[in-house]
């Protein structure tokens, strides 16, 4: 027989010797080993005693089946558990959406100060995927509804079952929409992980990227030309003092070169992370023409 830690030793051995690419949760073989195994066999993350526990070879079938998959097609390890976290908590993951990984989870965990100083009575997570971020934050402010919003109706299911997962349907809902199309009344605070990958970028992204969906990631203009809608409309849909906070990834740059005239604040992390910005209503006002 063999122990969890020992088959997650001898699992990170394989995934380093096959050289994968780690950015959907870890950054290395061993915890990329754990999340599989552990996962896989429902074992709890925070359970001391669990790297002693001796592995069936029914169990062992199954995850080596998994290990297989991961090296052979680069599968990433949320989508073959069905499971990714993002502030603590546990979401539904599949292919139908992009696999949660943004730096907003900390912001949010912050109470989004210095931005937020009052409880947001209604919030939008706007291109929602599965609604990991809006959901996040409908555990952060009790008291608000929330809005998901996307375009892409296989992402909604997924959204409509974390919303079950989570108990949540009281106070949130999903809209199908392209961007604010379909959207009604104003927002004290519009959370957005939009597309802003440019499409000649998105070739080049490594295999574990091609498991999901090009919807979710890939903007024209360099990958802009989403963003650049949502600065456009977002004041018609943010209440007086409302607050805008988007994340652009990697495309930081090219999105402050282009708009260099506008005070865009740009977000800091202690754990990791860049490209997340924050810019008022009045700003959006202010600076409209800009990004046209």
């Amino acid at each position: 027989m063999i122990t969890v830690g020992q088959y997650v030793e001898r699992i990170s051995a394989v995934f380093d010797e096959a050289e994968l690419f780690y950015g959907h949760g870890t950054d290395n073989g061993y915890d990329e080993a754990v999340y599989l195994v552990f996962a896989s066999l429902d074992i709890s993350f925070d359970d001391p005693s669990a790297y002693a526990r001796e592995i069936s070879p029914q169990d062992r079938e199954i995850v080596d089946a998994r290990v297989e998959e991961r090296i052979s097609k680069r599968t990433p390890v949320a989508y073959l558990v069905g499971q990714a976290w993002f502030g603590g908590m546990r979401f539904i993951a599949d292919a139908r959406a992009l696999i949660p990984r943004s730096p907003l989870a900390e912001f949010i965990a912050g109470g989004c100060v210095p931005f937020v100083t009052i409880p947001p009575r209604r919030i939008l997570d706007l291109c929602c995927g599965g609604g990991c971020i809006g959901l996040f934050a409908a555990h952060q402010f009790p008291q608000a509804k929330i809005v998901l919003a996307d375009l892409s109706a296989d992402a909604l299911a997924l959204a409509q079952e974390n919303i079950a997962l989570h108990k949540a349907a009281a106070r949130v809902s999903t809209l199908q929409s392209d961007l604010f199309a379909a959207l009604e009344g104003r927002f004290d605070l519009i959370l957005s992980n939009p597309p802003y990958v440019p499409l000649d970028e998105m070739l080049d992204l490594p295999s574990e990227y091609r498991h999901e969906p090009a919807l979710g990631l890939v903007s024209d203009d360099d990958g802009l030309a989403i963003p650049l809608k949502i600065l456009r409309e977002a004041p018609d849909y943010l209440a007086d003092d409302g607050v805008l906070i988007m994340e652009v990834g990697y495309s930081h740059e090219q999105l402050s070169e282009r708009l260099i005239e506008v005070p865009l604040l740009w977000l800091e992390f202690a754990n990791g992370g860049e490209g997340v910005f924050a810019i008022t209503r009045d700003e959006l006002l202010r600076y409209r023409e800009q990004f046209k």
